[in-house]
């Protein structure tokens, strides 16, 4: 395909030209007007000369027609994968490939589209804009979109320079339930009820036999669910509240319905944490001794912590035959305390007291029963604990871990762990921790001594620390739905004055009232999971005191399961990792323990909005020129139409072609060379002049 042009290089700016052409035109008018012969041609020497300025080229193009570009977007996102989309979808790409193929001087562009990383949905938009941005656009004939409409990017759709042509797959009688959350909280307080508001919606041709109601079950950390019956298309105000503190995983499911799209939707997870709104603890100290202000001052430093204290100032030497009701100058509520609002309290600390009367034997009995209530008893025993005024000669001796001997020891020995304790999440992994054989000390510097023990008998709880000549001296246990710990000793501040180098006597101290309240991350049986953001999978984690544990079954979102075999990574932590092929909820099941695990959405954002629509896609589509095709309805032909023309109708979509070329070569070449020009104009303005002057002789002759 060749072309010709003329194009200009005038030796002078144009307005000199113009200005030289006026001139001219003026010098031949006064020619004409003296009535000379020859005006003619001077006028045309004074053309010649102009044009020579002008320079005149011309210019020729040769040049080859270009094919039209045609995209095929390939929705294979999850939700095509719902009913027949996926075959719907085989079956016109097919078709619409072997016409665009089978078209003259068309060339085809296709681009697959899948689910978006990070439940991003599907990105129609994003991959249609780059998909052009790597094409001429004077070369792109249309765009053809096999999909079910649902873009989470529509937005992002670019101005297309050609029809946008949308095929979409299923059906005018599909129709989907789903369970929506409206909003949850992240963290709710224990004991207290929180507020989830959900709602139960259909979508699409709903049939005029599905049920008006559903059937929505909810389990909280795997235990059992309940079922209730929940009206669908109204929102529901679910009050929940929360057992204990940490990672509260709350499951939401519907009963499926014969007829709907999927089940995918259907469930929801909601994970809040558990927090203590405050920490309601008693100390009752006995005789004064530097070890109750580090007691306080652990207890006070912590804002969430509400203390009650009162401690019995009396010297048990001092006889002066004061009554003890008149040893205070106010009258301290004990009953309250100890009988009305004891279930108040969830903890109780008995630092150094010994019975001397002031509290009824009762009250010592009802604190028995308030921890096999579920309530918790730390005791911190000195020397009146190995006397006949120790708490083991009350009630509570029916709920301590073990009996003092009546010895104590007044020497300088190291805490060490027990086996048992190595693995217990209370004193596991603390800082500066010696070995259980002292003989493997091997120099290394460990705690700091303490000076005084009690010694213990008849041990029945968990002994995970000793003492001299390896007595028990730290010792917990269960007791009804409560816990109780027993320290053998008065010593821990020792550390926190930092002697003989101290020791973690505040973290050790946290510990223990934490696991009394049955803080999760200090259970010693626990199975959970650590989920890091943003990755596609998570580390199983089997906290255990036994010495080997068995694998864990893993029910992925599909039904399927696996068993994985937990290694030891440290003392009574066993761990594994899993990678996970997609989301949604994971069930870990060991034994008698189970935890649910919900690894990005219940449900993904493909499954939001299940029935096909153009929708989302409807802006793009009229601002191309372009239409929405069901293709249930049978697959269009495609036909060529041209630019500002219908480009969809009964059974058939349209492309606009282009007709684009590209310039292979250009060649330039002046009219006349310059020489040429001059010897022209020379030769008329000669011709003029014998042609005035031949005119004048016959004149004279």
């Amino acid at each position: 395909m060749n072309t010709l042009s003329v194009i200009w290089a005038p030796l002078v700016p144009w307005e000199s030209l113009v200005l030289a052409g006026v001139i001219c035109g003026l010098a031949v008018g006064v020619a004409l007007w003296r009535g000379l012969r020859g005006w003619a041609l001077r006028g045309m020497a004074l053309a010649v000369l102009l044009l020579a300025l002008a320079q005149p080229s011309i210019q020729t193009e040769e040049g080859k027609s270009l094919s039209d570009i045609v995209f095929l977007l390939d929705d294979r996102s999850a939700s095509q994968n719902l009913s027949d989309r996926s075959a719907q979808t085989d079956k016109a790409v097919a078709s619409l490939t072997r016409q665009i193929e089978a078209r003259p001087n068309t060339e085809l562009r296709r681009i697959t589209v899948g689910d978006a990383p990070e439940n991003a949905g599907t990105l129609l938009g994003s991959a249609m804009s780059e998909a052009l941005a790597a094409e001429p656009r004077a070369r792109v004939a249309g765009a053809l979109m096999v999909t079910d409409g649902q873009a989470h990017d529509a937005g992002l759709m670019p101005d297309l320079p050609a029809p946008l042509q949308v095929l979409l797959t299923g059906h005018k009688a599909d129709w989907d339930r789903r369970l929506v959350i409206q909003s949850a909280p992240s963290f709710g307080i224990i004991g207290e009820p929180v507020s989830i508001r959900l709602k139960v919606e259909d979508m699409g041709q709903v049939p005029d036999k599905a049920p008006k109601t559903a059937e929505l079950k909810i389990a909280i950390d795997g235990a059992a669910a309940q079922s209730y019956q929940v009206n669908v298309g109204e929102d529901l105000e679910l009050p929940l509240v929360l057992d204990h503190g940490g990672q509260n995983v709350v499951q939401f499911s519907l009963t499926p319905v014969a007829g709907e799209l999927t089940d995918r939707n259907n469930d929801a997870v909601v994970q809040m944490n558990g927090v203590r709104d405050r920490l309601r603890v008693l100390l009752v100290s006995g005789e004064p001794h530097a070890g109750e202000r580090t007691w306080r001052n652990l207890l006070k430093s912590d804002a969430a912590v509400d203390l009650v204290h009162f401690t019995i100032l009396r010297p048990p030497e001092k006889q002066d035959g004061v009554p003890v009701s008149e040893l205070s100058l106010i009258a301290f509520p004990t009953r309250e305390l100890f009988v009305d609002k004891i279930h108040d309290f969830d903890l109780i600390i008995f630092d150094r007291y010994a019975a001397r009367g002031i509290l009824p034997q009762s009250y010592f009995a009802n604190i028995a029963q308030y921890v096999r209530d579920g309530g918790a008893v730390l005791v911190s025993a000195g020397p009146e604990f190995a006397t006949v005024e120790s708490l083991w000669q009350t009630p509570l001796k029916d709920i301590l871990p073990a009996r003092p001997t009546g010895r104590v020891f007044s020497q300088s020995y190291l805490p060490r762990p027990t086996k048992l304790g190595m693995r217990h999440p209370v004193t596991a992994g603390l800082a500066g921790m010696p070995p259980v054989d002292p003989a493997k000390d091997g120099g290394t510097k460990h705690w700091g001594h303490w000076l005084r023990q009690i010694e213990l008998g008849d041990v029945r709880g968990e002994t995970v620390l000793t003492g001299a000549q390896d007595a028990p001296l730290l010792v917990m246990s269960r007791e009804g739905k409560g816990r109780v710990a027993l320290l053998a000793s008065d010593q821990a501040w020792l550390w926190d004055r930092g002697y003989d180098g101290g020791g973690p006597q505040l973290e050790l101290l946290k510990r223990i009232a934490h696991w009394e309240m049955k803080e999760p991350e200090l259970e010693e049986e626990a199975l959970y999971a650590e989920v890091q953001p943003g990755a596609m999978g998570f580390t199983i984690v089997r906290r255990s005191m036994a010495e080997k544990t068995g694998p864990v079954t893993i029910t992925r979102p599909d039904g399927t399961t696996a068993q994985v075999d937990l290694k030891e990574t440290a003392p009574g932590r066993f761990t594994a990792q899993w990678a996970a092929s997609e989301a949604g909820l994971y069930r870990l099941k060991q034994g008698d323990m189970d935890r649910v695990v919900a690894l990005g959405p219940a449900s993904p954002r493909e499954y939001e909005q299940t029935i096909a629509s153009g929708a989302p896609l409807a802006q793009a589509v009229a601002g191309s020129g372009g239409a929405v095709t069901r293709l249930e309805e049978g697959i269009p032909q495609i036909r060529s139409v041209r630019e500002g023309r219908p480009s969809a109708g009964q059974g058939w979509i349209g492309i606009t072609p282009r007709g684009a070329s590209e310039v292979a070569d250009i060649r330039v070449m002046p009219v006349l060379p310059a020489w040429a020009w001059l010897v022209l104009a020379a030769l008329l303005t000669v011709g003029a002049w014998l042609y005035e002057g031949r005119g004048r002789r016959r004149q004279t002759g």
